[in-house]
């Protein structure tokens, strides 16, 4: 399970100009076998200037083994780099989004998805083969408006396996923790998919820097549970988009500090949420 994602790593951060053509168009072939006319899911890729991930991240997808009929579309957020090349090339549906923002991005792909169940799904992740059927057997189960899952980094020179190993189990443990209480807390876009249906109902917030996918969690609550999947088929791997060139052990303090202030929150439900000005989308 551990090595699911190296072949992709051959490509991942590389310009489009250095991927290699069979690599283009066996990613073209698969993802045309996959789409379905009557899709029960749609995966849908949002990107803004992921030239150098895009490819990666429609290559693992056309190699899922998933059981339920899926489409998969595109949009991108007007990107400046060959982020819209790439997806012509790779044959899937796309839509061209010109509001920047993920709100906007992911509003975009709700819009134009077929299936009952809507995939967030970021560029710059790769997924795992079983990761979308997985998550659809708990969003089928009763009483369930969306789910959630886990994720990993990859690997690199400034961040070794055992420092990762333990971040990722801190964090793992916190989220874990704080969902019985807030399970919109611990939602993350990379790793949701929800309801279509419902979230139509429950429009993506835009006025917003981060944030859109809890909040789009936390309005689906009235319709049903939020599932957490601990399964190691559905950990996605990503980029240190949060991290950014900082060790390990400097993200980690970080994080705590910003989770201590206010950490008795965890042990109360809430109905509201109080936007922080920081966060807030200003006007142009």
């Amino acid at each position: 399970m551990s090595n699911w994602y190296v072949q992709y790593m051959t490509i991942y951060g590389r310009p489009f100009s250095e991927v290699p053509q069979e690599v283009i168009d066996g990613t073209r072939e698969r993802l045309a076998r996959l789409q379905s006319p009557q899709p029960l899911a749609s995966i849908v890729v949002i990107a803004y200037n992921e030239e150098t991930h895009l490819q990666a991240c429609l290559w693992a997808i056309s190699e899922i083994q998933c059981k339920y009929p899926v489409e998969i579309i595109g949009v991108d957020n007007d990107s400046k780099d060959r982020t819209a090349e790439i997806y012509e090339k790779s044959g899937i549906p796309y839509y061209t989004e010109y509001e920047h923002s993920c709100g906007y991005a992911r509003r975009c792909g709700l819009q134009h998805a077929k299936g009952r169940f809507y995939f967030d799904v970021d560029s710059d992740t790769l997924y795992p083969p079983h990761y979308y059927e997985v998550m659809l057997d708990h969003l089928l189960k009763p009483g369930v408006s969306c789910v959630s899952a886990t994720w990993s980094y990859f690997p690199d020179e400034n961040h070794s396996k055992l420092s990762l190993k333990m971040f990722e189990m801190a964090r793992d443990l916190f989220l874990w923790i704080q969902h019985f209480k807030r399970p919109e807390l611990s939602v993350r876009g990379l790793v949701f998919a929800y309801n279509a249906d419902y979230g139509r109902q429950e429009p993506y917030r835009v006025d917003i820097i981060r944030g859109e996918d809890g909040s789009m969690a936390f309005n689906l609550k009235k319709y049903g549970r939020i599932v957490f999947v601990r399964d190691h088929r559905c950990r996605a791997i990503t980029g240190y988009g949060t991290i950014g060139s900082q060790s390990m052990w400097q993200s980690f303090l970080n994080h705590v500090k910003i989770q201590m202030k206010g950490i008795t929150r965890i042990f109360h439900q809430t109905d509201h949420y109080q936007d922080s000005e920081d966060n807030l989308v200003k006007n142009k």
